[in-house]
């Protein structure tokens, strides 16, 4: 059973495909700065900090709301890695990692949600 939330494996995969994120658009145009870059970076950190707030939650209740919030973040970033693409911000290498990243980490994320559901039954 996981003490801390670094414990998770959906955080630990969260928190590379964060790494990912930051590294990625490290290499946008610097007037996306502002705009693509910083949006993709603070829907990709919300995944892994919404993982990480709704660890301690005491109620299920409260674990499941943070990990909508997180699934809602996952969301914006699978537009974001489409969107980058589309711009040629990145190539095609590069869209296929991050596409695995943010799949492996919505199929652990949807199987946390899960478990946590029914749990709470």
């Amino acid at each position: 059973m996981a003490q801390v939330f670094q414990d998770l494996v959906v955080w630990q995969k969260a928190h590379a495909f964060v790494l990912q994120v930051y590294k990625t658009t490290a290499c946008y145009p610097a007037h996306e700065r502002f705009g693509l870059a910083s949006q993709f970076q603070r829907a990709a950190v919300s995944i892994a900090a919404n993982i990480a707030e709704g660890f301690r939650k005491k109620s299920s209740t409260d674990k499941l709301r943070f990990m909508n919030i997180s699934q809602g973040s996952l969301e914006e970033c699978r537009y974001y890695i489409l969107l980058s693409k589309d711009l040629n911000y990145i190539n095609e290498e590069t869209y296929k990692q991050l596409t695995q990243s943010i799949e492996d980490t919505s199929r652990l994320l949807n199987a946390y949600y899960t478990g946590i559901k029914q749990f709470r039954l």
